[in-house]
């Protein structure tokens, strides 16, 4: 079944009992993935229970097409219905996903995250026409939908913005939810919560304060860094994002979809498309400034090597959620690694 973009939030807190599997798909990785978090929390309460949770990617699929059925089978060690997450999924396993639609195997909940999907996608046009499947797209926000956020998230902390703050952080956010959140996150840190009962202003200066014309650049630096296997870079880039206080799971969400994006693009270069074209299809789209980067990661990174890279980054977001262990220490070796493992491919 597809659903609509207004039934989407509503389906999404709320999933259809029909619907066995769920496709989130779209250029708004962040929205994407906040979707793919709700419909988990619908079924598991803690998303980093590890027998409750299970998490596998497109290549996990390609290289064992029984896999999916046999962890949606699983029973959890505790009881309790379990989740099946499947990231970075494309075409290339819609006959995997038909197969298992034709056969239903447990009472997991299947959520499958994708990139942008053309209408004419096979993965799409599955999910949107079985009868026990949904496919919802998310597109970046438009200026309601965007207002939306702003005012609910600040609302649930006690603050109200003022209607310049309120048009400076429209201006400055809404290309991905994921970054959206994060800088609201940063802007309730700077500002400090409201009491329950009297809302508080944020100001124009608290925001611009908080979330700036460069919001997401100390991101971009490490990511491009790792991906890159500039190891001296890395250092230098995580030193500066310490110092800006961005949080480490920041970094990680931003990695994988980073990573989620490569892997649409190295899609693109094997059915033809040139680097330019493949680097087109990333939303948001690459800052020019970036693009030699980019282009200079999309040669040391194929699809094998991103699902590992995509695996890691996802393993480490797990552990800085649920062991106790130093969030700071786990991001930076998870990096390193990725790091050197794009050195290693220079050779």
């Amino acid at each position: 079944m597809k659903i609509a973009p207004r039934e989407a939030d509503r389906f999404t807190a709320k999933p259809d009992p029909k619907a066995v599997a769920v496709l989130v798909y779209g250029p708004d990785a962040g929205l994407v993935r906040e979707r793919i978090k709700t419909m988990t929390k619908t079924v598991v309460d803690d998303p980093a229970d590890p027998f409750r949770i299970s998490d596998l990617t497109d290549g996990d699929l390609k290289q064992d097409p029984a896999r999916l059925s046999d962890e949606a089978a699983s029973i959890a060690m505790l009881g309790g219905r379990r989740v099946v997450r499947v990231r970075g999924a494309s075409d290339g396993t819609a006959k995997i996903f038909e197969s298992f639609l034709d056969n239903p195997a447990g009472d997991a909940l299947v959520l499958v995250e994708a990139g942008e999907l053309t209408p004419r996608s096979a993965l799409r046009l599955l999910f949107e026409s079985a009868a026990n499947a949904a496919a919802i797209a998310c597109y970046a926000d438009d200026a309601g939908a965007l207002e939306t956020v702003i005012r609910t998230r600040l609302a649930s902390e006690g603050l109200v913005p003022e209607p310049a703050a309120l048009e400076y952080l429209r201006d400055h956010l809404g290309s991905d939810r994921g970054v959206t959140q994060n800088e609201l996150e940063k802007l309730i840190l700077y500002a400090g919560p409201g009491k329950p009962a009297e809302k508080r202003a944020v100001t124009l200066d608290d925001a611009r304060a908080s979330v700036g014309d460069n919001a997401g650049s100390n991101l971009d630096e490490v990511i491009d860094a790792a991906m890159g296997g500039d190891l001296e870079g890395l250092d230098v880039a995580l030193a500066r994002a310490r110092a800006a206080e961005t949080n480490a799971i920041a970094i990680l969400n931003a990695l994988s979809r980073h990573l989620m994006q490569m892997h649409l693009a190295a899609a693109r270069l094997e059915t033809g498309s040139d680097a330019e074209g493949a680097m087109r299809g990333f939303r948001p789209p690459v800052h020019f400034s970036r693009k030699s980067a980019v282009q200079r990661q999309m040669k040391l990174w194929n699809r094998k090597r991103l699902d590992r890279a995509l695996a890691l980054a996802l393993e480490a977001e797990g552990q800085c959620k649920s062991t106790g262990q130093p969030d700071v220490a786990i991001c930076g070796q998870t990096l390193l690694r990725i790091a050197q493992g794009a050195r290693a491919a220079r050779r």
